[in-house]
């Protein structure tokens, strides 16, 4: 007699990868397609697997795109299991996931001001929070975005975000920094310097923003989230996280 536990075991789906963009050399595009039925919030997470090694990845894509976006840092051996495989595949190749997505990282509309830090992929999040507003048509909210990196090819979204503070200053600010801006792979860049955590004090003066009206998003690098936490949490200000550790 099979157990109640292996009776209640999720089942898993199997997925075909749609399309596939490389960004960095460790850093790629997968856009899967989403298994019929297949709900989420935006911010949450999917887990999906290959030989039956699973991880769970931020969704990129708001809940009512057809395809489910997931943007990928690649973590090479020992400790990275599943990524390094993922790398390897392409387009007509499957994956599995779970029935089911999850997570708490949701946007979450109490102020009217949201303080969005993040660290290369932890920008996944923030870009379905923004692209599900839109088409919800919501307003009421200004979105200010702090994402850092260490090079400028790993600003997957730069594109989106830096053309949606263009034609909507009413909704999103974007900066981006450079934390080793004399490499030469960051040369021509002539933006913001220094690590995202480093800058966040002083873009909350210059934007303004109170413990009142602000709500404070910190996701990516653990680091960072424990230097913004410490850096703004005396101050008053709430501060939400997703730690992004490696091969998550």
């Amino acid at each position: 007699m099979p157990s109640d536990r292996h009776l209640n075991k999720p089942k898993l789906a199997n997925v075909i990868i749609q399309k596939r963009q490389d960004i960095a050399k460790d850093l790629f595009l997968m856009w899967i397609d989403k298994p019929e039925g297949y709900t989420f919030k935006e911010g949450q997470y999917c887990t999906i697997g290959y030989n039956g090694i699973e991880r769970a990845y931020s969704i990129v894509s708001a809940p009512h795109e057809e395809l489910l976006e997931l943007f990928v840092e690649v973590v090479p051996p020992p400790e990275g299991m599943l990524t390094p495989l993922l790398e390897k595949l392409d387009v007509g190749d499957s994956v599995t996931i779970r029935p089911r997505a999850k997570g708490i990282f949701t946007f979450r509309p109490a102020k009217p001001n949201q303080l969005l830090v993040s660290t290369v992929t932890g920008v996944v999040p923030y870009v379905s929070y923004l692209r599900s507003y839109i088409h919800l048509g919501n307003e009421g909210h200004h979105f200010f975005a702090l994402q850092g990196g260490s090079y400028v090819d790993e600003f997957a979204y730069d594109g989106e975000l830096k053309s949606l503070a263009e034609e909507r200053p009413d909704l999103l600010t974007y900066v981006p920094t450079i934390s080793r801006p004399t490499e030469d792979r960051n040369q021509g860049w002539n933006g913001e310097t220094g690590r995202v955590n480093e800058i966040v004090e002083r873009y909350v003066d210059k934007f303004s923003l109170t413990p009142q009206d602000t709500l404070i998003y910190a996701c990516g690098h653990p680091g960072m989230i424990e230097d913004v936490k410490d850096r703004m949490v005396p101050k008053g200000f709430t501060v939400e996280e997703e730690r992004f550790w490696k091969d998550d």
